[in-house]
């Protein structure tokens, strides 16, 4: 019986009859596995359902127990007047019925909802009043407060994979708690679970020591080879996670995407990435090129798949500007110390090349601009490998501006230098931006090939 009414019930509210002016919130319930302990008003053991379906269970007064289901739902009193507008007749003769009484006329129907209580009270359908009837004729109400905590419950257990990774990227995974982008590509706890899961996988097997495929990656750590692929959910965490671990600039395009992947060792595509080096050796033809002390242009295919291991450590001097190499390959040729140009923001071929340098006791000495960018192009690379200031300290600084060879005021949003913390502060305080080849005879000095 109590099914049965519950789908009158439902039928008389979607039959097109307007609602009160005050908007009540839907039904909400739980499936099973998730429901919370059982809150409900009074039992409705007691009810008598026949005499309650007579006299609430009918299809005019269907309004009238949704209504009162929605105020269960949002625990509040079945106390007040619940009023329904343009009522038909067959509305207003069920609650002439029920009350004993025609209700007041005019354009709308208003009922008492203690009214109601005290009628289903007296006449022992349901002593225990109108909360009672309610669910016995249309089943248990699951209150929203219920349902709300129960959901912030399952947000929070579906969040619980991001405390596996990593400690530097705490300060990341909880801007994913704050920024809402989890929910936007999950909608659900469940389905935000199994992707926080899986994003945690990818980035607890990250940075690879060696260079591999994304697809390669992809099928033998979240097992299919398309789980990173672009315009998924699990990508869009994962390469956001691999900037934050790797310290890989903003950006955006197909380029840039490669470039992300690649800073974490993972290949896109292993040609379009490239790096400018002078004067470094191990294969036919970089020993030809360094011969003839001119540059060369390395693809990510060839850094990854050598073996770097094949000629003794030594210093390498990267500098920022493709003009700084190119000078020094003009004033020293085949004598020139072993230089790599990052061209701006480090290329995975850059980041690869010098991260297997390091690995194998090469000893890097880095210059760059003096502004704001540059900063930041410095800290991006300390990120990745370690490495020794050329001429890029605050003293450095000072002694350009001093003599001159300040070239514009600075622009952009100041940022630190963790390798220097004087410079970052003395940029702040002179305001003035140093180029890179504004340096260049300083530099030039240092490359002097030693007797």
């Amino acid at each position: 019986m109590a099914g049965g009414v519950a789908g009158g019930v439902a039928g008389g509210v979607a039959g097109g009859q307007a609602s009160s002016p005050v908007a009540d919130p839907p039904d909400v319930s739980l499936p099973p596995a998730q429901a919370p302990p059982a809150t409900d008003p009074p039992t409705s053991a007691r009810v008598d359902t026949a005499r309650v379906t007579r006299l609430l269970g009918t299809p005019g007064l269907a309004w009238l127990l949704d209504r009162a289901r929605r105020r269960l739902a949002r625990s509040q009193p079945l106390t007040g007047a619940v009023t329904l507008s343009a009522p038909d007749a067959t509305q207003r003769e069920a609650a002439e019925r029920l009350l004993g009484r025609r209700p007041r006329g005019g354009r709308s129907l208003t009922l008492r909802l203690d009214e109601v209580d005290a009628v289903l009270r007296r006449s022992g359908a349901s002593p225990d009043g109108l909360a009672a009837a309610v669910i016995a004729l249309t089943g248990p109400v699951t209150r929203i407060d219920d349902v709300r905590e129960a959901e912030a419950r399952a947000w929070e257990r579906a969040y619980a994979p991001l405390a596996t990774l990593a400690p530097e990227l705490a300060d990341w995974a909880a801007d994913l708690r704050r920024d809402g982008l989890v929910r936007r590509l999950a909608r659900t706890p469940g389905a935000a679970a199994d992707l926080l899961h899986s994003t945690a996988t990818a980035l607890g097997a990250l940075p690879v020591t060696s260079a591999t495929s994304l697809a390669a990656f992809s099928a033998r750590t979240l097992g299919d080879a398309h789980a990173l692929d672009d315009g998924r959910p699990l990508a869009t965490l994962v390469l956001s996670g691999v900037r934050a671990l790797t310290g890989f600039p903003d950006g955006t395009g197909a380029q840039w995407r490669r470039e992300a992947w690649a800073a974490a060792g993972l290949l896109r595509d292993d040609l379009s990435s490239t790096v400018l080096t002078l004067n470094l050796r191990g294969t036919p033809a970089l020993d030809w090129m360094a011969d003839t002390g001119e540059p060369a242009v390395l693809t990510l295919r060839q850094i990854a798949g050598r073996p770097w291991d094949a000629f003794p450590p030594s210093a390498i001097h990267v500098c920022e500007n493709p003009s700084v190499l190119s000078a020094a390959a003009d004033a020293h040729g085949a004598s020139c110390p072993p230089m790599v140009c990052l061209q701006g923001q480090p290329s995975a071929a850059a980041l690869t090349l010098l991260r297997h340098a390091t690995a194998q006791g090469w000893t890097l000495l880095y210059h760059g601009d003096f502004d704001w960018g540059g900063l930041r192009i410095a800290t991006v690379l300390r990120r990745t490998v370690p490495w020794r200031p050329w001429r890029y300290t605050a003293a450095d600084y000072r002694t350009a501006v001093t003599t001159g060879l300040g070239s514009a005021p600075l622009t952009g949003t100041p940022t630190e230098s963790p390798w220097d913390p004087p410079l970052a502060e003395a940029l702040a305080e002179v305001g003035v931006r140093v180029e890179e080849e504004r340096v260049l005879e300083a530099l030039l000095g240092d490359l002097v090939p030693q007797a």
